[in-house]
């Protein structure tokens, strides 16, 4: 196997730090490997990835350790350009690497300046606009695009230089999740095709068991496990150990190992959907006789009140003549928890500037309290419906945590007493009271969002929205943004997601609707819309492994089995539940 990255023994500091951000790292990549780098946000993934660009030390400066080579050439002994002929790399926020005023520009640009003959350019930009879901968009300009087209163009262009090695950080963590898979196939195709070796930084653990040869886990800056997905998955503690999340099928049977008692022989556990499958089969014909189907109640509540915030026929037409709501009619009722889906651009953040006022219905209105948004001030709007930005740095402005979450205050006029109250009580809610006097952007950014909230919370507001809150956030940051959507949702507040990662929903949501092309093709239970799997994808969507494996389930137990998360399909081989079902 040729070499095209060699590491040996590399470490590297910073400017003005006194701590190694990677520590001793030796690793080689071979031409036509799909290696995946994971780790908590924090481990030295982004910058082992600059490493090997030569953008560390060359633009960043700091003391490098230890030696790396890339295509045979030193990163210290060449130029960032000449190394750049043999690597591409793609970052997690395409806006940083988008200059050109149209799609075919953008890709054409790196390629001119290699001196790519003219014919080979055109001949490139189809291609790879193609494998990234991007055809018939040539000539748009990009800043109209979406977020996440944005990070397929990205794509587009460094795979048009069909580097030596391709390096990809976070290139999923704004996309729609067939998105994401395609992108995943498109660089696995790309490998396969030009023995391109490729280096992926990503928490997308499905498709990373999926789609990687091998699989480097970074922690603290050390490379702590290197081995195949099987071997590294499979371990489902020591992953958690290091705050990362499993593919759900390897939790699935680490969660049956667990419940059924099989500490003397444990389960194989399989890390893709297709072993999964496999091996669900062979443990049902084991273990038919013994069980037990603890089928969950799917049944919807019925809502009597009037709805706290309602839709009625609403039409949204931007001034391009795009028509981004299409006779969209919905309620939500207090204390309701819901979760709003669908694909980039199905249309979801346009609904939500629409329940915030910040865009006015071409036909249509939204009623909160049964009063026209149109009718509300910002104040009053505002003591209803609190908003969490996807970015929440873009919502904090203040030199202290404590002034942050006091700021709205007075104006919706609240007394000094009162904003003391309030600040305190918001504080102590979102476990800030430590951190009161610390500047906000000082904090990590999970706790950043957190700040936000306890402003929002301040207010208090009868509905919170999450605008996408787990993008770009590691499965801890995920998780504990959620548990902070848990909590409010526990005091009574009604609380709306906006997200595409249906797999961190079942443990929060009680509905779901699902949206496509400025519509909604469904509203129903959250179990119930999980299991429409045609419809989902139809949308870009994919519900979680565990959904797939419970249908597979059903159609050899031919049983119902609207199970949802790994331990609802665990318990279905729990020892004690099925010595109970038998008793």
């Amino acid at each position: 196997m040729e070499p095209i990255a060699v590491l040996d023994q590399f470490s590297y500091i910073y400017p003005n730090s006194k701590n190694l951000v990677l520590k001793d790292i030796s690793l080689t990549v071979n031409r036509g490997e799909f290696l995946g780098i994971i780790g908590a946000t924090g481990a030295g993934k982004t910058t082992l990835c600059l490493a090997m660009t030569g953008i560390v030390p060359q633009f960043y400066g700091g003391r490098f350790f230890g030696k790396i080579a890339i295509a045979g050439l030193d990163t210290l002994d060449h130029s960032v350009s000449a190394i750049a002929r043999h690597v591409g790399i793609v970052f997690e926020d395409p806006e940083v690497q988008i200059t050109a005023t149209s799609v075919e520009n953008e890709i054409a640009f790196a390629l001119e300046n290699l001196c790519v003959p003219r014919e080979e350019i055109m001949r490139r930009i189809p291609r790879v606009l193609k494998s990234v879901r991007l055809e018939g968009f040539e000539k748009k300009n990009p800043q109209e695009l979406s977020g996440g087209q944005k990070q397929r163009l990205a794509i587009a262009a460094a795979l048009a230089l069909q580097p030596d090695l391709l390096i990809l950080d976070e290139p999923t963590s704004q996309l729609d999740p067939i998105g994401s898979q395609e992108v995943f196939a498109t660089v696995q195709a790309l490998k396969e095709e030009l023995g391109m070796a490729i280096v992926m930084v990503s928490h997308a653990a499905e498709e990373m068991a999926e789609f990687c040869d091998r699989l480097a886990l970074l922690a603290d800056g050390q490379l702590v496990a290197l081995g195949t997905p099987q071997e590294i998955y499979a371990q489902t503690n020591f992953l958690k150990q290091h705050k990362l999340r499993p593919p759900e099928v390897a939790q699935v049977f680490s969660n049956i190992s667990q419940t059924s008692g099989d500490c003397d022989q444990p389960l194989p556990i399989p890390v893709t959907l297709d072993a999964g499958i496999a091996a669900l089969n062979l443990l049902y014909q084991q273990r038919s006789p013994n069980l037990s189907f603890p089928i969950p109640s799917t049944a919807p509540t019925t809502k009597k009140t009037l709805p706290l915030l309602s839709v009625q026929h609403l039409q949204h037409i931007y001034e391009d003549g795009t028509e981004a709501i299409r006779d969209l009619s919905l309620d939500i009722h207090a204390g309701e928890y819901v979760v709003i889906v669908g694909q980039n651009g199905a249309g979801k953040s346009t609904l939500v500037k629409h329940f915030l006022n910040l865009l006015k219905p071409t036909s249509g209105k939204v009623l909160v309290r049964d009063r026209d948004t149109r009718e509300l001030s910002i104040s009053e709007l505002a003591q209803s419906i609190g908003y969490l930005a996807q970015n929440p740095d873009n919502q904090i402005f203040n030199t202290s945590v404590a002034k942050e979450v006091a700021f709205a205050l007075p104006f919706l006029g609240y007394n000094a007493v009162q904003i003391k109250e309030a600040t305190d009580r918001s504080l102590q809610a979102m476990q800030l009271q430590s951190h009161r006097d610390a500047h906000p952007l000082s904090l990590p950014k999970g706790e950043r969002a957190r700040i936000v909230i306890a402003a929002l919370l301040a207010m208090n507001p009868d509905i919170v929205i999450f605008d996408e809150p787990t993008t770009g956030q590691d499965y801890q940051g995920a998780s504990s943004i959620l548990e902070v959507s848990r909590q409010l949702h526990q005091m009574g507040k009604t609380v709306i997601v906006i997200t595409h990662h249906l797999y961190l929903m079942p443990d929060y949501a009680d509905r779901a609707i699902v949206m496509g092309k400025g519509a909604i093709l469904l509203d129903a239970p959250l179990r119930q819309a999980y299991h429409q799997v045609n419809l989902l994808q139809s949308t870009y969507l994919t519900p979680p492994q565990s959904v797939f494996l419970a249908q597979n389930l059903s159609k050899i137990s031919d049983r119902p089995c609207p199970l949802i998360t790994p331990q609802e399909l665990a318990n279905c081989f729990s020892i004690s539940v099925a010595k109970q079902h038998l008793h």
